[in-house]
């Protein structure tokens, strides 16, 4: 009669509130679907990663770890030595000047070393010497002694060969498979892993230092970067796959090098249940006279960044010494003795500033230090490849006892065990991770806890209102948020595949940013970039523009896509003429302030280009590319020679010819580009009578004089110029066009001649 009994009433609590404990479930089972592949959710994967960023930021030891330096390619360092890439000579100074005066343990270069040095001229002089002056045995005399002393390649080999120093290369994928320079010796071979091979990156290209280099320092080690979907560099590779070798990053080739330790195999994960290991990747064993070491990885055969502190020269993880006192052995000594050094740039304008947890605005060079620091401490953050599982058995026992205790319980108690909940599943998370270093999924738990509440207590509100969200994430990873809703009016639409359209695109770049950053501090130069950025950025939305990128000072936007636009010219047009005026308003503050003011050069240019969702299999973004896209870049160029602040292309002024009063600026061919064309600059519509019909009359001078000029009628242009040079919009270019008066009055230009003035520059 018991065992009945017991049925009956496990029957009955099993019957009592199923639908709600079968909806109470439901989340439980959508984020199971996500962690077997079924339904893949982004967000919950980014709020991962948040909670990530969030619990590296709090447990930073912030501190100064006084074994690893950098020398830093910095502003400093380029406005005395010019700009980068400096000779080799200079290179094999600093490596002598960092063994012999500072006595480094170890170097490793986070640049690139793949073309040859002929900054010295030596190979002008060997070409003179097989050449012209072949016969002249004292000139081949003298080159021959000159030459040791002219070939930087080979100096630079020779500070190199023998010393415990790392080069930089990086791999790449793309369709050409394109291959430069050398490689090192792979630290492990196909032999040495499973035939499958390893779930590691796997890349058919590579760009890497000189032969005559690398056999100098024959230890090198790739310094790619493994970016998420969200633009956020949080690990780095370890190691990597090319033609079935496998390769060490920079960070651990430099770690080796410091210490004199080998790779003496890798270590396989242990599978469950079995007494032969698995075929997933460990660890690395490295062999040294200490004894034997693991550098634990991930799956994938990367590991996360253990980032120390902010970043950068101000950031105090790390000494940063400027590499043109290192030249000048004006750096206090004690600053570099004994440590591992890394070469590489803070300059923004190397491009080597990444988004990171702990900022935006983030070092690459300082992400390998701090690789080194774990290596050092033997404690890298790992992603187990059991973190699945784990996950796995936290959704499944958490979902079972909530949609077995809620539907029972009122809303408070519901609502304090689901905080319990929430604690419970933080701490053991927050336990692994402080004790062992293991990086586990929590956003999965901490979701299906809070939403097995929410639809416990309400059906359906939730679940609808997640297809909407989803909808709206997933559009807005790749088009401008103020597009999303008109979007979603229509989603079928729109499409990320590349597609040829005709687009207008904008380039605008700050002028002199190089000269005005060098007397700032980089707070004070992050300030600046953020302050101006988010203005332009509100004059290309209002607009209708959408942001391509940040190139270092540089703002890319275009006009048409994802949402066609069929005045995209004349709103480009409106967008720069709106920026040249937000940024006399940004000096007249700055003045007020005694700061110095600050200028931009834009370039618009309209035609046929590509665009999609484009990059490579580690980060992709929404962009244009093409010659189109090219030339507006190169008129960006022009505008500070010819004295103004936007220069367009005739295809956008043709367009868009309603929109300013239109000067026509000379007829060019710039680098890259085999037709000529014609530019203009666009002056706003003066809103009384009385202004516009002086512009326009001033407007009118001057396409008579370039008439006049184009059919070479020098004298006549001497006199008109004399009238235009009396008004001021037009000074500038009247400087230009007197001083070619003289040049073509002295020296006519030949018969054939059309005006065209040709630029070989970028």
């Amino acid at each position: 009669m018991v065992w009945p009994a017991m049925a009956a009433t496990l029957s009955r609590l099993l019957l009592r509130h199923f639908w709600r404990r079968g909806a109470t479930l439901l989340p439980a089972g959508v984020l199971l679907a996500h962690v077997f592949g079924v339904l893949p959710l982004s967000f919950v994967s980014r709020l991962d990663d948040q909670i990530y960023d969030v619990r590296l930021r709090l447990t930073m030891p912030a501190s100064l770890d006084p074994r690893v330096a950098i020398v830093d390619i910095d502003e400093k360092s380029l406005a005395q030595l010019g700009h980068w890439p400096w000779g080799r000579d200079q290179l094999a100074l600093l490596a002598d000047r960092l063994f012999q005066h500072y006595g480094v343990a170890a170097l490793g270069f986070d640049v690139l070393f793949s073309e040859s040095d002929t900054s010295s001229g030596l190979a002008s002089l060997q070409a003179l010497a097989n050449g012209p002056l072949q016969d002249n045995q004292a000139f081949r005399q003298q080159l021959e002694h000159l030459t040791p002393s002219l070939n930087f390649d080979r100096r630079f080999a020779q500070a190199l060969q023998g010393r415990p120093v790392v080069l930089g290369y990086y791999f790449s994928s793309d369709r050409d498979g394109r291959r430069k320079g050398e490689l090192p010796a792979p630290v492990l071979t196909a032999a040495q892993v499973p035939p499958q091979g390893l779930q590691v990156l796997d890349w058919d290209g590579y760009g890497a230092s000189l032969p005559e280099l690398a056999r100098a320092a024959p230890r090198a080690g790739f310094f790619n970067s493994v970016t998420d979907e969200d633009g956020v560099v949080r690990s780095l590779p370890l190691l990597s796959r090319h033609d079935g070798q496998y390769y060490e990053s920079l960070a651990l080739a430099l770690y080796r090098v410091a210490h004199d330790l080998q790779v003496s195999g890798p270590v396989w994960a242990q599978a469950p249940g079995r007494d032969a290991p698995s075929a997933v990747l460990e660890a690395l064993q490295l062999q040294g006279a200490a004894g034997t070491e693991r550098v634990p990885l991930d799956p994938s055969g990367t590991a996360l960044v253990p980032f120390r502190g902010r970043g950068g020269p101000a950031g105090g993880s790390y000494r940063y010494v400027s590499a043109i006192d290192v030249l000048e052995a004006k750096a206090p000594r004690e600053d570099l003795q004994g440590r591992i050094v890394l070469v590489g740039s803070t300059s923004p304008g190397l491009l080597d500033l990444r988004a990171t947890p702990v900022g935006q605005i983030y070092p690459g060079v300082e992400s390998h230090a701090n690789l080194i620091s774990g290596l050092l401490d033997r404690h890298l953050l790992v992603r187990p490849d059991y973190a699945a599982g784990y996950e796995v058995l936290v959704l499944v026992t958490m979902g079972l006892a909530l949609a077995w205790l809620l539907p029972g319980l009122s809303a408070v108690a519901a609502m304090w065990v689901s905080l319990a909940s929430l604690l419970l599943v933080s701490g053991l998370n927050f336990a692994l991770y402080s004790a062992h270093g293991l990086v586990l999924p929590l956003a999965s738990a901490l979701l299906m806890v809070l939403l097995a509440f929410g639809v416990n207590m309400s059906y359906g509100y939730l679940v609808e209102s997640r297809a909407k969200r989803r909808l709206a994430n997933v559009f807005g990873t790749y088009v401008p948020p103020e597009l999303v809703d008109q979007m979603l009016q229509a989603p079928d639409q729109y499409t990320m595949r590349a597609a040829s359209r005709e687009l207008t695109v904008m380039f605008c770049d700050m002028r002199g940013f190089t000269q005005l950053s060098e007397g700032l501090e980089p707070e004070a130069v992050q300030a600046l970039l953020n302050q101006l950025f988010s203005r332009l950025t509100v004059c290309i939305r209002r607009h209708q523009g959408t942001i391509d990128k940040y190139i270092g000072d540089c703002v890319m936007a275009f006009w048409g896509a994802p949402v066609a636009l069929p005045n995209h010219a004349a709103l480009a047009v409106q967008a720069a003429q709106d920026m040249v005026a937000e940024v006399a308003r940004f000096n007249q503050e700055r003045q007020a302030q005694g700061l110095p003011c600050v200028s931009i050069g834009i370039g618009l240019n309209t035609g046929l280009m590509r665009v999609g969702d484009m990059g490579s299999d580690l980060r992709r973004s929404y962009t244009v590319i093409g010659d189109a896209v090219n030339l507006a870049s190169r008129l960006e160029g022009l505008s500070r020679l010819y004295g103004v602040s936007v220069i367009a292309g005739e295809s956008t002024r043709r367009q868009a010819a309603n929109a300013a009063l239109w000067q026509a600026l000379d007829c060019v061919r710039v680098k890259g580009k085999g037709e000529p064309v014609q530019i203009h600059t666009p002056h706003p519509v003066p809103a009384d009578e009385a202004s516009a019909r002086s512009l326009g009359e001033e407007l009118a001078q001057w396409a008579q004089f370039l008439a006049e000029y184009r059919a070479k009628k020098w004298s006549a242009c001497s006199q008109m110029l004399e009238e235009l040079r009396k008004m001021k919009s037009l000074v500038a270019l009247c400087q230009i066009y007197g001083e070619r008066l003289v040049q073509y009055q002295q020296a006519p230009p030949p018969d054939d001649w059309d005006g065209v003035t040709v630029f070989d520059i970028k």
